[in-house]
């Protein structure tokens, strides 16, 4: 087996709800061959991965995949599973795995889940992938895999890439408020909720938080000075730049003296209990390696206490303990040291609860003043300290005392992060007990602050309080909304439209929009982004902008198949039609599974959110989305789905009496005469009508007023949906310009050309893409052989694949073998297409010009002259009428 390809899908897919890595697998030699068929392996397997008989598989239940294994399967799937397993094995919990075949018989698509706030641009999954081949070929081959070093290095990768225990607790807090939640790449910043309501958390500083007030935090010197002036009981002492000052300052204070560095962090580098000029010399140089100052002060007797305070109110408090070990009279200080690292609680940096012990010039120095070395075995009960400071970033413990504060400390602690000037402040104290009652500042104060830590690490409190929830509750308090109305869009034909006019009438009721099409990324009526921005990497950026009021994403197959959803839930979803487009791309062969994949847009609105459907498309008819309102739209009036649908209390949007009608509970609200409607030709172009019915509908969803949307439906014209209907006059020949590119979009535009011109009048200049099947083309050929008499064949700058001239070569072939009698002209590019219509063209013809890119077509129209130009008159048309 071979890994081929691999992608992340970072949202909801067609998979699962959460993030998958789907990786193509070509299994060589193993092709067409089953578990069974090598002897020994599942018991070879199961002896060396245990944990394998747990797996559900499909049967639902522990021992399901060993079933299988007996049974017979294929090995790419076993290959999931070892990977799941593995995975497990290196604390990365994940339990979702499936493997599907291909087009070719060897390979097959591995899809497994990735934790929530995995980085996208991580390759755990594909990893450990990687090493469950290596290792089931070394089981078919009867090897013993070796997997402690290789699952060592991948547990040491995920441990650096998971978030730390402050940033996940405050993830899983937002989500468990339904709070949108994304992190961005390996650092410790999330982003929670959309638009306006979006904050960010850096671990514990929030958005919220003072630059000044964490700039305070940073100096310990400043906040030692700041807290003093202000009443608060701090020690006495003062920064030292050089080691004479450092000297001078500990004869003034007198032993124990603590130095440590004035922009020190996480405990580091801080020396206490210090009794002599050798040893303040000593932690000076240490302290000061970094450059800067030091700090040396008086330490306080007591016991350390860490509380933490959200927005100025204790949240949790702990007492730590600093690092060490307990002796047994056996074992030496290392071994000692290396069982409590044993603790599956501690690890490297911050991404346990714990930090792993470790014996430094710190640790040896402290060792030494107690007359012991790492080789020693102390006595048993003999406590051997590791640290003097109690940070658990160097490796200390905490109990949490949060229940036994004294009122006078939490009234200090409120009152100390208001001098600093922080929403989350950690605050060491020093203190006999943090249970007494503390006398005031001055005199014999028997303790006090010792430090102010802005982001102070969530870790120590985290088993005994949610502090994470309270942390995103001061974010969001009680009934502040975290999310903005999104309307997702999807279907084969017409969602650039549909998106373009909904985000149009949302503006209308005063809303900034950001609003994603296959054109790029608007956001308040600007173009931001030129792009194809149908995935979802272009829906984070309309929904982490902090000031968008509402979404309007068109979103489109090849984002869901390749990234999935840009967004968790939705509240409206569209899908304006089903129709054949796409097949034999990225592993959909078939309109029902193009239907299955588009559902996902439905399946993602909210419970109790709107699903938009075509009654037209019978291909919509047989979808279902419990638990979300269906509202359906029509250009037939007499729709007996409609009908029944209206009678049992739903909303529908129809073409009724030459008007866009609401129908809602049993009333039936005229909203617009269709020839009104802007960029609708007087309402001949009857697929514009059906996109402004389902348009419609969505802002109704979202509250805009039926007076207001009668004013943005007129108004919507042609310089709002470029390329879609654009209509120019060059001389005595209109240009109808569109970007129909399938069978179904193709008929539709030639349906406007047939009303207003007829298609005897006409000239299509056609170019397909080049990605789509050749019996889809043929489809687009023979729609417009039976449409056009004259028509110009050329082909797309972008071949996606083809060889030069076989798509117009496929489309002639077959426009010529329904319709022989056309006159079929073939030219290279569209530069040259464009002059070869116009040739073609009689006075008061219309050209139909489908456009692979619309800038140049519309530069080379202006160029010749041509100017935008009103519909033409057209022949009224019998009125479908409500019954």
């Amino acid at each position: 087996m071979r890994i081929e390809s691999s992608r992340r899908l970072r949202g909801p897919n067609r998979y699962l709800a959460r993030p998958v890595q789907v990786t193509r697998v070509h299994l060589e030699g193993l092709t067409e061959r089953e578990s069974y068929d090598v002897e020994g392996f599942p018991e070879r397997l199961l002896a060396l991965l245990p944990g394998l008989a747990e797996h559900h598989c499909a049967a639902g239940a522990p021992g399901g995949f060993v079933k299988r294994l007996y049974g017979g399967t294929y090995f790419g799937h076993t290959a999931e599973h070892v990977s799941i397993e593995l995975s497990n094995r290196i604390g990365r919990a994940v339990n979702f795995g499936r493997t599907v075949g291909t087009a070719h018989p060897s390979e097959y698509d591995v899809i497994t889940e990735c934790p929530v706030d995995e980085p996208l641009d991580s390759n755990l999954a594909e990893r450990l992938l990687a090493l469950a081949i290596e290792v089931v070929h070394e089981v078919v081959d009867g090897r013993e895999p070796e997997l402690r070093d290789r699952l060592d290095a991948l547990r040491r990768r995920y441990e650096r890439e998971r978030p730390g225990p402050s940033t996940a607790s405050i993830a899983e807090a937002a989500r468990h408020r339904g709070i949108p939640v994304e992190r961005l790449g390996e650092l410790s910043l999330l982003r929670l909720g959309y638009g306006r309501h979006r904050r960010l958390v850096w671990a514990a500083l929030t958005d919220q938080t003072s630059a000044i007030g964490v700039d305070i935090a940073g100096d310990k010197e400043l906040t030692r000075r700041l807290l003093d002036e202000a009443g608060i009981p701090v020690p006495t002492g003062g920064p030292a730049a050089t080691p004479e000052e450092a000297l001078d300052l500990f004869a003034e204070l007198g032993p124990p003296v603590v130095v440590k560095p004035r922009a020190g962090r996480q405990g580091q580098h801080v020396f206490l209990g210090l009794e002599d000029a050798g040893s303040v010399l000593r932690a000076f140089a240490a302290a000061t390696a970094d450059g800067g100052e030091a700090v040396v002060e008086r330490q306080l007797s007591g016991r350390d206490y860490r509380v933490l305070t959200v927005g100025g109110r204790i949240v949790a408090a702990a007492e730590r303990v600093a690092a060490h070990v307990v002796g047994d009279g056996v074992t030496d200080v290392a071994g000692l040291i290396a069982r409590a690292n044993e603790d599956p609680r501690r690890g490297d940096g911050h991404a346990r609860p714990l930090t792993r012990l470790a014996v430094d010039d710190v640790a040896r120095t402290l060792l030494d003043r107690q007359g012991i070395g790492v080789a020693d075995v102390p006595a048993a009960g003999r406590t051997v300290w590791l640290r003097d400071n109690a940070n658990l970033s160097t490796g200390g413990t905490a109990e949490d005392v949060t229940g036994i504060v004294h009122p006078s400390v939490a009234d200090l602690c409120h009152r100390v992060a208001g001098l600093v000037g922080l929403d989350i402040a950690g605050i060491d104290l020093r203190l006999p007990a943090i249970d007494q009652e503390l006398p005031p500042a001055g005199g014999a104060c028997p303790g006090g602050v010792i430090e102010v830590n802005a982001a102070p690490g969530l870790r120590m409190h985290a088993d005994a309080h949610d502090v994470g929830g309270v942390i995103v509750d001061a974010l969001y308090p009680a009934g502040t909304p975290a999310r903005i109305p999104i309307v997702s869009i999807t279907g084969t034909n017409g969602k650039t439209t549909v998106a373009r006019l909904t985000a149009h009438l949302l503006a209308g009721a005063g809303l900034r929009v950001g609003v994603t099409t296959t054109d790029g990324v608007m956001i308040g009526g600007r173009t931001v982004q030129r792009a194809d921005a149908t995935g979802p990497r272009s829906a984070q950026v309309v929904l982490s902008d902090p000031t968008v009021d509402a979404a309007v994403l068109e979103t489109a197959r090849g984002g869901l198949l390749r990234q999935g959803l840009g967004y968790d839930w939705s509240d409206v979803g569209i899908i304006t039609n089903l129709a054949p487009d796409h097949l034999g791309q990225d592993g959909i062969e078939t309109v029902d599974e193009l239907v299955d994949l588009k559902s996902i847009v439905g399946e993602r609105v909210r419970e109790g959110g709107a699903v938009v459907l075509n009654a037209d498309d019978p291909r919509s008819h047989e979808l279902t989305f419990p638990g979300r309102e269906i509202i359906w739209c029509s250009l037939d009036p007499r729709n007996p789905l409609v009908r029944r649908h209206w009678d049992s209390g739903g909303r529908a949007y129809l073409l009724a009496d030459g008007w866009l009608v609401e129908l809602s509970g049993r009333r039936w609200v005229p909203l617009l005469a269709v020839d009104e409607l802007g960029g609708g030709f007087g309402g001949a172009a009857r697929y514009l009508v059906a996109n402004a019915l389902a348009a419609t509908a969505a802002a109704r969803c979202l509250g805009v007023a039926t007076a207001r949307l009668a004013e943005r439906l007129r108004s919507f014209g042609g310089a709002d949906n470029p390329g879609r209907g654009t209509l120019l006059r060059l001389g005595d020949v209109h240009v109808l310009v569109d970007y129909a590119h399938n069978a179904a979009a193709i008929d539709a535009v030639s349906d406007l050309v047939q009303r207003l011109w007829g298609c005897e009048r006409a000239v299509a200049a056609v170019t397909l893409p080049g990605d789509r099947r050749d019996d889809l083309l043929r489809e687009s050929a023979r729609v417009v052989g039976t449409r056009f008499q004259r028509v110009v064949l050329y082909e797309d700058a972008d071949r996606r694949g083809r060889a030069p001239g076989e798509v117009p070569a496929i489309v002639r072939d077959e426009l010529l073998r329904v319709a022989p009698a056309t006159t079929c002209v073939d030219a290279g590019t569209a530069e040259e297409a464009l002059p070869a219509a116009l040739d073609l063209a009689r006075p008061g013809d219309v050209v139909l010009f489908l456009y692979e890119k619309i800038e140049p077509v519309l530069a080379r129209l202006a160029a010749l002259g041509a100017v935008p130009a009103d519909a033409p008159a057209r022949a009224p048309e019998p009125i479908g009428m409500l019954v």
